[in-house]
């Protein structure tokens, strides 16, 4: 498993470039005996251990983030170096020790004849770190795979984890009048004109919603630009992008109202959208959309929840811990745009993803692979 791991760390892949990673865990759930492995048109590997009637999947993203300075990293990211019980690399907890205890508890499941009543999918998916639930929408709308609970293998430090903030992406546009830098009062400055609403915006981020357990709905700009003839004219337009995090109650609808409202109190006139995303898979498939991440919150008396804990208890001796992330994830679009019941549980700690010297310990990866491969049973048992 180990080896699986260091192997699918070497195989880098930013979104839209997976397709090493993909193909190497093709082979790995084929040597281990998996039922069917397939690569559907999107480039995300799916495999099927057992045929029973309840459906179950676990899911973990193959695409990772870039290395960034090379110079703050103490070893190459792409060897899966071994040392002090960790694996170190690009991509090591976030989360492709995730994808290697998912195979190898597929292949503890059908050898320990685990799967009677269901079948159990691996799902190595693309494009998570560019598009959060762009793979999982594509999976359910074109109806891929149907099932009746997703397992995120992304890291909670090896806590159960039954939900998250969701997100968006919007932009505010302003049109100004442009003419040359020498006289600027011919013109309408663009920049000039957004200012108030930057000021608008801050303001807003104290007024949002909160959430006793998901935390507080925030906005923050995290991107100002500009459209100019050249350095020596007015900006015939500004824009700047907002990275909303939205909590429990809190939707696209709302969002981009409070925006709206803030631009009118603040005397601006501007434009308000949401993002869409469009970039090809590496298979070569377009497939946008738009950059609206729903928040999702799985009860606590959800009887998967129930099993879940009762499979860390079984498998690690002790009560598990249930909590949430504060990053995004693929429930995203499992959970929250198609209401497919979702949790998290994954090896390493989530504030070590995209970090110079990412790592995950190996005692989490045989953990985590246990709870995988006791899950199925108590799911069915309960």
């Amino acid at each position: 498993m180990i080896a699986f791991l260091r192997d699918i760390v070497a195989a880098r892949g930013l979104s839209g470039q997976e397709e090493a990673c993909v193909r190497r865990v093709a082979r790995e759930m084929e040597a281990v005996g998996f039922d069917e492995v397939r690569i559907d048109p999107l480039g995300n590997v799916l495999g099927r251990i057992g045929n029973g009637p309840r459906v179950f999947a676990f899911d973990a993203h193959l695409d990772t983030v870039d290395v960034g300075d090379l110079t703050q990293w103490d070893c190459d990211p792409f060897t899966g170096k071994v040392e002090d019980g960790k694996v170190f690399g690009r991509g090591s907890v976030d989360q492709k020790a995730g994808m290697a205890g998912m195979v190898y508890a597929g292949k503890i499941m059908k050898e320990m004849g685990l799967l009677e009543g269901c079948q159990v999918w691996m799902t190595g998916t693309v494009m998570e770190e560019d598009c959060d639930g762009l793979c999982w929408h594509y999976i359910l709308n074109e109806k891929h795979l149907q099932p009746e609970l997703v397992v995120s293998t992304e890291p909670t430090n090896l806590r159960i984890n039954r939900g998250q903030r969701g997100r968006m992406e919007i932009r505010v546009r302003v049109k100004g009048r442009s003419c040359h830098g020498s006289m600027p009062h011919l013109g309408d400055n663009a920049i000039y004109k957004i200012a108030p609403a930057i000021v608008a915006i801050e303001k807003l981020n104290d007024r949002l919603k909160d959430d006793a357990f998901l935390g507080k709905g925030t906005c923050t700009i995290s991107w100002i630009g500009c459209k100019t003839p050249s350095l020596c004219a007015v900006p015939a337009e500004a824009e700047f992008h907002i990275d909303r995090r939205l909590t429990v109650g809190e939707t696209r609808e709302s969002a981009l109202a409070e925006v709206e409202a803030a631009m009118k109190d603040a005397g601006v006139e501007a434009e308000v959208f949401t993002l869409t995303y469009r970039e090809k898979a590496w298979t070569g498939l377009e497939y946008p959309m738009d950059k609206y991440y729903p928040t999702w919150v799985l009860a606590e008396s959800h009887p998967a929840l129930q099993a879940a804990q009762r499979a860390f208890t079984d498998t690690a001796g002790r009560p598990a811990e249930i909590a949430r992330w504060n990053f995004s994830t693929n429930g995203v679009a499992i959970m929250g745009l198609h209401g497919v019941s979702c949790l998290g549980f994954g090896p390493g700690r989530e504030e070590v993803a995209h970090t110079a010297n990412e790592y995950v310990p190996i005692a989490d990866v045989v953990a985590a692979c246990a709870f995988y491969a006791a899950l199925p049973g108590e799911l069915l048992a309960g």
